[in-house]
């Protein structure tokens, strides 16, 4: 019989290549707060904006990946022309997520966790058909006498 040929394993390292350099930390509030690792001659990491809630930190950390796919040495970039380009691209990032949040859940924060009030139901205990009127049925005796 012969025997299959196998792959040789693939070698593990330490750090996976595929980490965003990007992380979260909650802020006061209920906020989070984006920041980008440390690279090049930074020693602290890059703040990149502080958002009301973990999705739109997280839209963000998407955007910031896009803006710096274009841009590689956004955050590199140390001269005084370099540090206003990227002030000014994380401020476009910021205010893009925000107004894509606004419009995407306008009362997000008002309805709180769970499904919005238009959601629909699934699974066990979801009503089959039209959904029924929710008006009270009229009364037929009105009082229509005056006092």
């Amino acid at each position: 019989m012969t025997e299959k040929k196998r792959r040789p394993a693939k070698k593990r390292t330490g750090s996976t290549p595929n980490r965003s350099p990007y992380f979260l930390q909650p802020a006061k509030q209920g906020s989070v707060t984006v920041f980008r690792r440390p690279a090049g001659n930074r020693i602290d990491p890059k703040l990149c904006g502080t958002m009301s809630s973990r999705a739109l930190a997280l839209a963000l950390v998407k955007q910031l990946e896009k803006a710096e796919s274009v841009v590689h040495d956004l955050f590199l970039e140390a001269t005084d022309d370099g540090i206003e380009a990227l002030e000014a691209v994380l401020e476009a990032c910021r205010q893009s997520v925000a107004r894509r949040g606004e419009h995407l859940h306008p009362g997000a924060v008002a309805h709180g966790p769970g499904p919005g009030p238009g959601a629909r139901r699934r699974g066990r205990g979801r009503r089959r058909g039209p959904a029924p009127a929710s008006e009270p049925p009229a009364s037929s005796s009105e009082d229509t006498s005056a006092a």
